[in-house]
């Protein structure tokens, strides 16, 4: 089965930046894979997602802000988070989907979700 190993969370001050890692390990197989965040209290956002062919797409929030990209050569999915505000906060989940038109149906409908890592961001 595929699995998702997230990393780089932590606790940074408003406007700081922080990049998160997720390795995959069956990456030719995925069609998209994306971020996705649960604030205190609130239920999932979805925040960033890439196709297969590097296509990306974000939520309002933090378009202009956050950059989703991947490695291929590397089996390892990242997100650049810059600018960041207090309602950043939260548990980011690395997700993926091996299904044709993964990322048309959305995060929500993602088989392989990997485990939460936290980020603080203080003002």
């Amino acid at each position: 089965a595929l699995q998702l190993v997230a990393s780089g969370g932590g606790s940074v001050q408003a406007g700081e930046s922080l990049t998160l890692a997720c390795v995959e390990s069956k990456f030719t197989d995925i069609t998209c894979m994306g971020w996705i965040r649960q604030a205190p209290g609130k239920e999932h956002e979805g925040v960033a997602l890439i196709e297969r062919d590097g296509r990306t797409r974000y939520s309002d929030a933090v378009k202009g802000r956050f950059t989703i990209s991947k490695d291929n050569a590397k089996n390892t999915m990242y997100l650049k988070m810059s600018s960041l505000k207090p309602e950043d906060t939260g548990t980011y989940i690395c997700a993926a989907t091996i299904n044709d038109n993964g990322c048309h149906r959305g995060y929500s409908t993602f088989g392989f979700w990997g485990q939460g890592i936290q980020v603080n961001v203080s003002s």
